[in-house]
């Protein structure tokens, strides 16, 4: 533990990994491993594809490309960490190592909603505004709404280590988490925590409301211009070329939602129950996302 001369803080903390379900880690860390080098596998077939495939240099693709390499990253901030916990019993992070990965798994999560908005709006000039695609979306636009979206990341997320350095940490040091999430560190504080938790909060109601809210808004002119085309051919392709998009938004946030809820009013959902869905909500998407691209791709490309 620290001192004056170390600002109150820890040393380091102790991953639980799943509460109550120690005894099955070694079981548990079998799906997590396979997750993780699918995903890494997967992704990187979507990223050479895409670069070896000339039929493939769009803005669609590109940002498919955005969204595999930020997968990988995703799923490399926390897997590696989880699997030492299940497997060679290694649960403690050094208190830095902790803040560190707290904010790009953070931060990797905003940039993968920027990226679903960003690939929303491909769609929505794709289908509603056709002949002003290529100008609309070119190369230099994709490169800088890519950017946007990394910028926004970093910028929304550098407070949160920044206002946990600040805090101080007497005793509690056991994170009943499978790896260092927000929410999960403040509360082990030994301090008043509502400025952190203030924050936490309107950051992730923020990115929701505002990316959700564009995405919705999106599918919404894409319905409108769909359902008033005449041949149920173009309506059917049209609607085929936004399935893999639309299962990449449930995948990526229906557990998000679930896990941020229940940090906040799920006071009854057992401990377990919640870090399974946290670690499906940055393990399963990234394994999910060139799957299902990939068999819509190849169906898009025989049509």
């Amino acid at each position: 533990m620290g001192d004056n001369a170390t600002h109150y803080h820890i040393s380091s903390f102790f991953l639980i990994g799943i509460p109550g379900l120690q005894d099955f880690h070694c079981w548990i860390g079998i799906p997590v491993f396979l997750l993780f080098v699918l995903t890494l596998l997967g992704n990187s077939v979507i990223i050479v594809t895409v670069k070896l495939e000339p039929g493939l240099q769009q803005p669609t693709y590109f940002f498919l490309c955005m969204l595999a390499v930020n997968d990988m990253a995703l799923a490399s901030s926390t897997a590696p960490k989880m699997l030492g916990i299940f497997w060679f019993d290694a649960p403690r992070v050094v208190f830095n190592i902790c803040l560190a990965q707290m904010y790009f798994l953070h931060t990797f999560c905003i940039i993968e909603s920027a990226l679903l908005v960003a690939m929303a709006f491909d769609r929505f000039v794709a289908i509603c505004i056709p002949l002003h695609y290529t100008t609309i979306l070119t190369t230099p636009v994709v490169v800088k709404v890519g950017a946007i979206g990394v910028i926004r990341a970093i910028l929304m997320v550098l407070p949160s280590p920044l206002l946990i350095k600040r805090l101080p940490y007497y005793t509690k040091y056991v994170i009943n988490h499978a790896y260092c999430e927000h929410m999960a560190v403040v509360k082990l504080a030994s301090a008043n925590t509502f400025i952190n938790r203030a924050y936490g909060i309107s950051v992730a109601l923020s990115v929701m409301i505002l990316d959700l809210g564009l995405i919705a808004t999106s599918y919404i002119k894409i319905l409108q211009a769909v359902f008033h085309l005449s041949s149920q051919n173009a309506r059917s392709k049209a609607l085929d070329t936004c399935a893999a998009h639309v299962c990449t938004i449930l995948v990526s946030y229906t557990p998000a939602l679930f896990s941020f809820l229940t940090h906040r009013i799920g006071k009854k959902v057992p401990p377990s129950v919640h870090v399974i869905f946290a670690s499906l909500y940055l393990l399963v998407p990234p394994t999910v996302n060139p799957l299902v691209y990939g068999v819509k791709t190849k169906q898009l490309e025989t049509k």
